[in-house]
């Protein structure tokens, strides 16, 4: 918010189902017989929300955006039907083959359980009904393409806006990285690894995990070791608890109720707690985002 007086020369493009590739002048002038809600729009024609949403297929993967040239990510948002644990995001940066960016749709927005749980953070917002936003600064210098894969065996319908500037990107500008890990069950006493296989100058910015219990006791004690610039038996930095690491304490118990106390702030948050059920005694997402400002995990980083 400090610096929205400052005055630049980038432009700003928005990639949406209305305007597939961000061209100047080209929002919505998709013809009416080939829009995806061409019956609902009969009355209103070209240029009156036509094409709002894609459709992808079962086992279909298809490119959301496709930029050209150097420029930065600076505002996703979309919403999505169907399972979230079964659509694939991936983010490709200048022309790579591999994606810096692998993830399932709802763990990479906070939501790993696949119900909507409000989400308020400046990285990442979750809003009514099932709005999906992500503010993640993702600069790129040759190019960047975004797809969505559908692993699902029904057809997933998105609605989505991608909202980029066309501007030179900073020597010193890193790339955003985030990928997905799952083990369940965790094998008994022994370390689950969030991250692994870095190397280069880089910033870790954050970490999402949805958490599954699968016994009555008590899992908060796991310690958060960060394993940096080859140390081997011991960590730099060595965390106290689970539930300290996520920003919280005790617990997060609400002191009056005895309860797991949900919470939603800029950094971080425990922002949804699924009660005992057949398959789990208790499943709960945690987030936290550092530095300047994440699954299942999705630990998230700039390098």
């Amino acid at each position: 918010m400090m610096n929205l007086s400052t005055l630049h020369s980038y432009e700003t493009r928005s990639i949406c189902p209305e305007n597939r590739t961000g061209g100047r002048g080209e929002g919505g002038a998709t013809p009416l017989e080939q829009g995806t809600a061409r019956m609902a729009a009969r009355d209103l024609g070209t240029g009156w929300k036509v094409n709002p949403y894609l459709h992808v297929e079962a086992g279909e993967t298809i490119t959301l955006a496709q930029m050209e040239g150097s420029g930065v990510v600076r505002h996703i948002w979309l919403t999505p039907t169907g399972d979230w644990r079964s659509q694939i995001l991936r983010f490709y940066w200048d022309g790579s083959d591999v994606p810096a960016v692998e993830c399932p749709l709802g763990d990479f927005f906070a939501c790993g359980w696949g119900r909507y749980a409000q989400v308020s953070s400046l990285a990442v917002c979750v809003n009514p009904g099932s709005a999906f936003n992500c503010y993640w600064e993702m600069p790129f210098r040759r190019g960047a393409r975004i797809t969505l894969e559908n692993r699902g065996d029904q057809r997933a319908t998105i609605y989505y806006q991608i909202t980029y500037t066309v501007q030179p990107v900073a020597q010193n500008a890193g790339y955003f990285h985030a990928q997905f890990r799952r083990t369940n069950p965790l094998p008994y006493k022994q370390d689950y690894t969030l991250l692994d296989g870095v190397s280069g100058k880089g910033q870790y910015v954050g970490t999402y995990m949805a958490w599954g219990v699968n016994n009555s006791g008590w899992w908060g004690e796991g310690e958060i070791k960060f394993f940096m610039d080859g140390d081997k038996t011991y960590p730099t930095i060595c965390g106290t608890g689970t539930e300290d690491y996520f920003c919280g304490s005790y617990n997060f118990e609400n002191q009056e109720t005895h309860q797991y106390q949900t919470f939603t702030t800029p950094y971080s948050g425990l922002c949804q707690v699924l009660k005992p059920d057949l398959q789990r005694t208790c499943a709960s997402p945690f987030r936290r985002w550092a530095g300047a400002a994440a699954a299942a995990t999705c630990p998230c980083r700039m390098t």
